[in-house]
C-alpha cells in the first residue's frame, strides 16, 4: 500500500475536500497505536488483502502516538469516537465508515464504498 503519513489538520483539511472528488471512492485513513498487537494486526489485515489503486483511493496513515491531538481533532470533525486501531473512510467530507479493532477489514471498507463483490 502506498500509506501517506498524517500529521496535521492541514492534511485533513485537504483531505475533506479531495474526498469530494467524483473520481474518487474515498479516502482511507487508518489511525494506529505503534505499541498495540491489535493494532499492528489490523494494520497487517488491511495490507495483505488491499487491491484498489492509490487513484482510486487514497490511503492516510496516522501515527495516534505521535499525533495524538489530530487523532482527537479527526474525531471532533468528523463527530466520531476515538479507537485505536480504527480506519475511516472520508468521502464527500463525511465519514460514510469507521471501523476499530478486529472489526477492521478490506471488505467491510470496500462495501462502504459500494464494491460488495470484491
Amino acid at each position: 500500500m502506498n500509506w501517506q503519513k498524517l500529521s496535521n489538520t492541514e492534511q485533513l483539511e485537504a483531505i475533506k475536500e479531495s474526498s469530494n472528488n467524483p473520481d474518487l471512492l474515498g479516502i482511507l485513513i487508518f489511525k494506529h497505536s505503534t505499541r498495540c498487537a491489535t493494532s499492528a494486526m489490523a494494520l497487517y489485515r488491511i495490507e495483505k488483502s488491499w487491491s484498489l489503486d492509490v487513484a482510486q483511493m487514497p490511503t492516510f496513515f496516522l501515527d495516534i502516538l505521535s499525533f495524538r491531538q489530530l487523532s482527537d481533532f479527526i474525531s471532533s470533525t468528523f463527530g466520531i469516537p476515538h479507537q485505536s486501531p480504527q480506519a475511516l473512510v472520508i468521502k464527500d467530507g463525511l465519514c460514510i465508515y469507521d471501523n476499530s479493532h478486529m472489526s477492521i477489514s478490506t471488505r467491510s471498507i470496500l462495501k462502504s464504498v459500494g464494491l460488495d463483490n470484491m
